[in-house]
């Protein structure tokens, strides 16, 4: 009765409060739902370990920072936007982005890409600025290892599309493969719909299953290698017929998402502790922070006027950078981030 009472309780915040502390991840542990059922959201502000932040509609966001990701704990559980989370589908968690929005993930680490749509809120850990499904940390190649160097980018265009889908009332699920495979998504926006009566495609049958690449975790073998027809709509209401190859787990069909593959560009990791307008308080505030780790100053113009910002740098790793930004946050500079260029 007291848990029954205790998630009450945090439901009832959910509803009437602007600063919710850890709300999202309230909501995931405790509402497991039979059904995915999103909708469009944006959400009011809310507050987390002492930063607010603010969810709006936003679709020229380009970000650089460190990826984590999340799995089994969260897996059917219910993410901000009302659909259950399916942890080896290409879905993702950001603080503020509307959802669903279409993000392209670049782990600037091997260079490579991948389309996801964002359909939760998180990650709550600092320094981290977005939370990738089980199965998109795994094809981006950083599952193993918990973090990595990312830059992340709004599809435009097609989160426009999206956004107005769920605004009309439609599933947005399985778009992401759409992006990822054609590289573009029809218009008028209609989700895609999958059929799955046995007999409408060819099975394959392979002699086993490589480790990884999405088995890590389970003790089921994939017995063949399937093809999937996506019903893709176009322009005229007239759909196209595409074969989405992919694999049956557990009854349920997974596409093979394309990964594209890019040079890599060496990064440094760095926390910025502020910015500011005049270069002396910019010097002062580099000075004090010359005992925790090598700062300083990098100018930048941003809308036209001057900022000093102060970082300190470049780092490591992420766990030297989780370190320095604990001790800034826990020094009153509530406001630092960690950046990657």
């Amino acid at each position: 009765m007291r848990v029954i009472l205790l998630l009450l309780s945090a439901l009832s915040c959910l509803a009437s409060c602007s600063e919710i502390e850890l709300a999202s991840h309230v909501v995931k542990k405790a509402s497991p739902t039979p059904q995915s059922v999103g909708t469009f959201k944006v959400g009011n502000p809310y507050k987390i370990n002492g930063r607010v932040y603010h969810p709006r509609e936003q679709y020229d966001l380009v970000e650089t920072g460190i990826a984590s990701w999340y799995g089994p704990g969260f897996h059917n559980k219910q993410t901000a936007n009302g659909e259950t989370y399916d942890m080896n589908e290409l879905t993702a968690a950001h603080r503020t982005l509307q959802m669903p929005s279409l993000v392209r993930v670049t782990n600037l680490e091997n260079g490579r890409s991948l389309i996801v749509r964002v359909n939760d809120r998180g990650p709550y850990k600092r320094g981290r600025i977005i939370d990738l499904s089980k199965r998109a940390a795994e094809l981006l190649g950083y599952k193993a290892n918990g973090t990595a160097k990312v830059r992340i980018e709004v599809l435009k265009q097609e989160s426009m599309q999206i956004a107005q889908a769920a605004k009309a009332g439609k599933d947005t699920s399985g778009y992401e493969v759409a992006v990822n495979r054609r590289g573009t998504l029809p218009t008028p926006p209609r989700a895609p719909t999958v059929l799955s009566a046995q007999g409408s495609r060819p099975s394959y049958k392979v002699a086993a299953v490589q480790p990884g690449a999405g088995n890590a975790g389970t003790s089921a073998v994939v017995q063949s290698v399937e093809r999937e027809t996506l019903i893709v709509p176009v322009a005229d209401h007239q759909p196209i017929k595409t074969m989405i190859p992919g694999h049956t787990r557990g009854g349920q069909f997974y596409p093979d998402p394309v990964i594209t593959e890019n040079p890599v560009t060496p990064t440094n990791i760095y926390v910025q502790a502020g910015a500011f307008t005049v270069y002396d308080n910019a010097m002062n505030l580099r000075n004090d922070l010359q005992t925790i780790a090598k700062a300083g100053i990098y100018p930048a113009a941003v809308n036209g006027q001057q900022f000093h910002r102060v970082r300190l740098g470049p780092l490591d790793n992420v766990d030297t950078a989780d370190e320095i930004l604990a001790r800034l946050v826990d020094s009153g500079y509530r406001e630092a981030i960690i950046i990657v260029e």
